[in-house]
C-alpha cells in the first residue's frame, strides 16, 4: 500500500486546531488524538487513543500513552515514558510516538515502509495514513495496523469551511480542556492485526478527534456514530461535560450531524440542549433551533471498558466505553406549528462513553 507524504493531506479539510498546541510551557498539559475504523461486516470497530502529558519532561506525569479498544472491546495499553521519543507538527495535523527502535532522536514522520523496518514499537498518524505496532510483555496481547484514510467531513459545511467545535472560545486557554473533531466521516482502507486475526477493510467509516489544555473535566459524557443502518452519509457526534472557567464551573453540551452534505449544528450559542445521562448504560440528547429539531436515544447492555484518561493525577481509569451502543437519531425541520422528519436512524455500533464522577446518579441539564 502507498501514501501521501502528510504535505498532501487535504487542506480544504483540515479544521482549526489540527496542529499541536504545545507552546513549550512548563505548565501542567495534555494533548490527546483518537482514530476510530468501524467495521460494518464485522460488526467490530477498532478505536486508538493516543496521548502526550507534560512534554517538557521531569514531572511525575511526563510521559506517552497509546490506548485500543478492539474487538469485543477488548483494551489494550502501552505507555511511552521517554517524552523525547514523541512528535508532533504544530501546523497539522501529524503525530507518532517511537517506542522501541534502533532509531537515533529527533523522531519525525517516517514513510510507511521506514516505519514498518525501524520501530518495533510506536504509531504515526496524520489526516490521511496511521499505523503502528503495540505488544503489551505482560499478556502477550499485540497490534499492528496499517491503513490510508480518505476524509469526506472535516467539522462544518462547504459554505462557512471548517470550524472548531468549541466556536471561537475554544481558541482561549481559559476555556479548557479543548476538544476538537478532526474528522467527523471519512473512509479507511488497510489492514489490522488483533493478536494474529487480520480484519482487512476497504471504505470503512473512520472517525478522528482530539483534546488538550491545562485543565481536565470534572465529568462528561460522549455519543459518537458514523455507521448507520441504511445511511451510509451520515455522522454524529454529541457530548457535555462540566468544566472549569476561570473561578466558576459550568455544563455545557453540543450534538451535531453531517448528512448528506449538510451540517446540522446544535451548540449553546445558537440552541436549546438538553440532556439526561445514567452513569452507565443510557443516554438522552435533545435540542433544537429556530430551524431544526433533534433527538437521540442510545443503550447499552454491555458493561463497557474501562479507559484511561488524562488527569491532575496523570494517566487513569476515569473512563468506561463500548462501541456497540444501540442509537436511535431523529432530525426534524419546523416551521411554527408544522413539523417534517427529515430522517430517522438507527444502530448498533454506536461509541459511548461516560467519564469522571464519581457518578451516583443520572445527570439530567438545568
Amino acid at each position: 500500500m502507498t501514501n501521501d507524504q502528510p504535505s498532501m493531506t487535504r487542506l480544504e479539510r483540515q479544521t482549526p486546531h489540527s496542529g499541536y498546541h504545545w507552546n513549550s510551557s512548563p505548565r501542567r498539559f495534555f494533548e490527546g488524538w483518537y482514530y476510530r475504523v468501524t467495521l460494518p461486516t464485522d460488526r467490530q470497530t477498532f478505536a486508538f487513543m493516543y496521548s502526550i502529558e507534560d512534554p517538557a519532561g521531569g514531572s511525575p506525569y511526563s510521559g506517552g500513552g497509546a490506548q485500543i479498544l478492539g474487538p469485543d472491546d477488548g483494551y489494550l495499553c502501552r505507555t511511552f515514558p521517554d517524552v523525547k521519543g514523541f512528535w508532533a507538527w504544530s501546523s497539522s495535523l501529524a503525530l507518532g510516538h517511537w517506542g522501541k527502535t534502533e532509531l537515533p532522536y529527533p523522531p519525525d514522520y517516517l514513510s510507511p515502509q521506514e516505519f514498518d523496518r525501524y520501530i518495533e514499537q510506536g504509531y504515526q498518524g496524520t489526516a490521511t495514513w496511521h499505523q503502528g505496532k503495540l505488544c503489551d510483555p505482560g499478556t502477550g496481547q499485540h497490534c499492528e495496523w496499517q491503513y490510508a484514510i480518505s476524509p469526506i467531513y472535516g467539522w462544518g459545511d462547504r459554505q462557512r469551511g471548517q470550524l472548531a467545535t468549541a466556536g471561537l472560545l475554544s481558541f482561549l486557554p481559559m476555556f479548557e480542556p479543548g476538544w476538537q473533531i478532526l474528522m467527523a466521516h471519512g473512509l479507511a482502507t488497510g489492514w489490522i492485526d488483533w493478536n494474529g486475526k487480520r480484519y482487512e477493510f476497504a471504505n470503512a467509516p473512520a472517525y478522528a478527534e482530539k483534546n488538550w489544555g491545562g485543565a481536565f473535566p470534572e465529568k462528561w459524557f460522549w455519543v459518537n456514530c458514523n455507521c448507520f443502518d441504511d445511511e451510509p452519509d451520515l455522522a454524529l457526534t454529541a457530548g457535555g461535560g462540566r468544566r472549569g472557567v476561570l473561578w466558576w464551573m459550568e455544563s455545557v453540551a453540543l450534538i451535531c450531524i453531517h448528512y448528506r452534505g449538510e451540517f446540522y449544528e446544535f451548540v449553546p450559542w445558537n440552541s436549546q440542549v438538553s440532556w439526561e445521562i445514567d452513569p452507565w448504560g443510557r443516554w438522552q440528547m435533545q435540542a433544537s433551533n429556530d430551524r431544526f429539531t433533534v433527538e437521540l436515544t442510545a443503550t447499552t447492555d454491555q458493561p463497557g471498558t474501562r479507559l484511561r484518561a488524562p488527569t491532575q493525577e496523570g494517566l487513569t481509569f476515569v473512563c468506561r466505553d463500548t462501541m456497540q451502543g444501540h442509537l436511535t437519531l431523529t432530525l426534524r425541520s419546523h416551521l411554527g406549528a408544522q413539523s417534517s422528519v427529515i430522517f430517522q436512524a438507527t444502530s448498533s455500533l454506536c461509541g459511548v462513553e461516560t467519564g469522571g464522577g464519581p457518578w451516583t446518579e443520572t445527570w439530567r441539564s438545568g
